[in-house]
């Protein structure tokens, strides 16, 4: 393959907000170069390897990642707390615990009915499952083949994104799952987070309250 298709297939990537993949990269080359071109997913995760050789010996901030089946263009890792920050997207999505719960049962079940989802949690789940629909980080996928035909739900490329997975193999298995739960950067994240949640609620209540009184 021409060297020239390096530049190609990293200006793609750039172009792209969303996980472009290897497909969508061959068929835009294959749409302006000629349905001859020969070229393969292998090539191009070549391409994108000696590219992230090429970033890491110039020592830039950022990398091309595979992600949700796709290539996207990251910040490395040593500065996305720095990114991170700054970026408010996290903090308008922020996943309530139950919601995380629920998230997790599906990724780990999937597919699975809500029938199925509240007797594993014990507790009624409309809302929860309302509001992950709503966010596409869960989808319909079906109905299972048992008595009242039950919609089943499993997860979407938006989930992958969100938690920066390439695929679901990606899912730390259960041991590692027990030992990230054990890691205390993991306790004090979780503890931060729980802190901004509260006062999150606080506020809101404060927000009612004099609104209230304005009426």
């Amino acid at each position: 393959m021409d060297r020239i298709y390096n530049s190609i297939i990293e200006a793609l990537i750039f172009s792209s907000d969303d996980s472009l993949s290897a497909i969508d990269i061959m068929v835009a080359i294959r749409g302006i170069d000629g349905d001859d071109i020969e070229i393969t997913p292998e090539e191009i995760d070549q391409v994108v390897e000696e590219l992230n050789e090429k970033y890491s010996m110039s020592n830039t901030s950022f990398r091309i990642i595979k992600i949700a089946n796709g290539y996207l263009f990251a910040t490395s890792n040593e500065y996305a707390k720095y990114v991170g920050y700054l970026s408010s997207e996290r903090t308008k999505r922020r996943l309530s615990q139950a919601a995380l719960e629920t998230l997790s049962i599906i990724a780990y079940k999937q597919p699975l009915t809500k029938p199925e989802l509240e007797t594993i949690r014990g507790v009624n789940s409309d809302h929860i499952v309302n509001s992950l629909l709503e966010k596409n980080l869960i989808s319909i996928k079906g109905r299972a083949d048992t008595i009242g035909r039950p919609l089943l739900y499993n997860t979407t490329d938006e989930f992958l994104k969100y938690f920066g997975l390439n695929n679901l193999s990606d899912l730390p298995k259960p041991r590692e799952l027990e030992e990230i739960m054990n890691d205390e950067d993991f306790i004090e994240q979780k503890r931060k987070i729980l802190m901004n949640a509260i006062e999150e609620e606080v506020e809101d209540n404060i927000e009612e309250e004099n609104a209230d009184k304005d009426q």
